[in-house]
């Protein structure tokens, strides 16, 4: 399952954060409290997000999550920003520093570091591909949509 991608440590900090919002101790917290749980562990969902978060963890469409819920849904939001993050970090490691972009110059550097035998044409369509603007240049925003 999910919830072992995390930590017993996380566990425990999120069944606080879950105890928190179960004001009444009653095994449950309100959908409508979801949105504040996430804030509070660092995430900001837009409106539509939250609207399907809830109504996919949300099945019996009860309007309350029980902590295996709860749990599940947290996992998923931890586990998505973890995976932002590492892409970020691999957007980092292509950018080039001067541009703020990854350019073919560099992605043709990288390619042969790495041994990568790729033509100039095949660099320049995955380029193509990837930029929004059609400038010859991926950035972070770009990089991220891939």
């Amino acid at each position: 399952t999910q919830s072992t991608w995390v930590s017993e440590q996380q566990k425990i900090e999120l069944r606080e954060a879950f105890d928190l919002f179960d004001v009444e101790g009653s095994g449950t917290i309100d959908v409508r409290e979801i949105k504040v749980a996430l804030r509070a562990l660092g995430f900001e969902p837009k409106k539509h997000e939250l609207r399907k978060m809830i109504s996919f963890y949300d099945k019996d469409n009860v309007g309350k999550f029980d902590f295996n819920q709860f749990l599940a849904l947290m996992t998923d939001k931890m586990t998505e920003k973890d995976t932002r993050e590492d892409i970020l970090l691999a957007y980092k490691l292509f950018e080039d520093q001067d541009e703020h972009c990854i350019t073919l110059d560099k992605l043709k550097s990288i390619a042969n570091e790495l041994g990568e035998m790729m033509t100039e044409e095949e660099l320049k369509e995955m380029i193509d591909q990837a930029s929004s603007e059609n400038d010859g240049k991926v950035d972070e925003k770009d990089f991220l949509k891939i």
